[in-house]
C-alpha cells in the first residue's frame, strides 16, 4: 500500500532505475577529462547533479501528461506510474516537477559560477544548453514521443549534450574522443527506450503514441535493439584508432558488452511480449552500466 503523496510514493514516481541512463554520459565525459588531466571535481558533481534531477523532472512530466493524455492504460505492461495509480496527485506533481526544475537549475548555475571567471571555461553558452534542455524536458513527453522523435531525443540529451557539457565544463575544449563517447552514450542508453517502446507497442497504438516501435512494428523493434548495440560496438573502434583503447580493452569493455546485449536481446525475442519484458528492462539497464563503467576506466588511463 503507498499511502498518496507519501517518500515512498515520490520515490517510486521519480524510477531510480532509470539514473543509471543519467550517470553514465557524466562519467564517460568526466574519464575523458580525467584522461586528459583536466578533471574538475566540482563542475563534475555539479553535472551529475543537473543531470538526475533533469531525469527526475523528465521522469515526473512523462507521469503527469501520460495521465493526462490517458496513454497509462489500465492495459499497461510496464512499471506503474504514480499519477494513474493515486500514489500521487496531479496537483503535487505539478509541484515536484517546479522543484526538480529548480534544483536542477540551481546545479546548472553553480556549474556556471564554478567555471565563470576562474577558469578557462564556462559562459552564456552553458545558459543555453541549461534552456534547451528544459525546454525539450516537457517537448519529449507532451509532443514529439508520440510522433516517433524520442529515439532521436535520447541519441542527442542522453549522448552529444551530457557527455560533451560535462567534458567541456571541465577542459574547455571538445575533441574526436568526445565525439566518439557521445555516440556510443547515446547509442546504449537507446537500447532502453527501445526496450520499453517494444513493450509497449501495441498499447502506445491504442493511444496515439506512434513511437518508432509502434509503427513499424515487432520485427523492427527487434531489429532496432540488437543494431543499437552493433553499432555502439562499431562506433567504440574508432576509439583504438584514435589511441583511447587499446585492442585488449575493446574485448573486455565493448565486446563483452556486446556478449551481454545480444543475450538479452535473444531472450527479448523469445518472450515477444507482455509483463515478462519487463525483466528484459532490467538486463538492458545493468548492460548500459556495465559498458559506462568498463569503457570509463578504459579510457581514464
Amino acid at each position: 500500500m503507498v499511502r498518496t503523496n507519501s517518500p515512498k510514493a515520490w520515490l517510486l514516481a521519480a524510477r531510480p532505475k532509470t539514473l543509471t541512463a543519467a550517470f553514465i554520459p557524466v562519467l564517460l565525459g568526466s574519464a575523458l577529462a580525467f584522461s586528459d588531466h583536466a578533471f574538475e571535481t566540482a563542475p563534475a558533481v555539479l553535472c551529475l547533479l543537473f543531470a538526475f534531477f533533469m531525469q527526475i523532472a523528465a521522469n515526473f512530466i512523462n507521469d503527469l501528461f501520460d495521465f493526462q493524455k490517458g496513454t497509462d492504460r489500465e492495459d499497461r505492461l510496464g512499471p506503474k506510474r504514480a499519477c494513474a495509480e493515486g500514489w500521487i496527485t496531479p496537483k503535487g506533481m505539478r509541484t515536484g516537477i517546479g522543484v526538480t526544475l529548480t534544483l536542477a537549475c540551481l546545479c546548472g548555475l553553480g556549474v556556471l559560477f564554478t567555471t565563470w571567471g576562474s577558469l578557462p571555461h564556462g559562459g552564456w553558452e552553458l545558459v543555453l544548453l541549461g534552456v534547451v534542455c528544459l525546454l525539450f524536458a516537457f517537448l519529449y513527453t507532451t509532443i514529439l514521443s508520440y510522433h516517433g522523435w524520442g529515439d532521436v531525443l535520447v541519441f542527442v540529451f542522453f549522448g552529444f549534450i551530457p557527455v560533451g557539457g560535462t567534458y567541456y565544463v571541465q577542459a574547455g575544449e571538445l575533441n574526436m574522443d568526445v565525439l566518439l563517447l557521445s555516440v556510443i552514450s547515446g547509442l546504449v542508453i537507446d537500447t532502453l527506450l527501445t526496450i520499453n517502446n517494444y513493450r509497449d507497442r501495441d498499447q502506445d497504438r491504442l493511444s496515439g503514441k506512434l513511437t518508432l516501435v509502434a509503427r513499424y512494428g515487432e520485427r523492427f523493434g527487434a531489429g532496432l535493439y540488437l543494431g543499437l548495440g552493433i553499432a555502439a560496438v562499431l562506433v567504440c573502434v574508432g576509439l583504438v584508432l584514435t589511441g583511447r583503447l587499446t585492442w585488449m580493452e575493446f574485448i573486455w569493455a565493448p565486446c563483452v558488452y556486446f556478449y551481454l546485449h545480444s543475450l538479452t536481446w535473444r531472450k527479448m525475442i523469445q518472450i515477444r511480449e507482455g509483463e515478462k519484458l519487463n525483466s528484459i528492462l532490467g538486463e538492458t539497464s545493468r548492460n548500459m552500466l556495465f559498458m559506462g563503467l568498463l569503457l570509463s576506466v578504459a579510457v581514464s588511463h
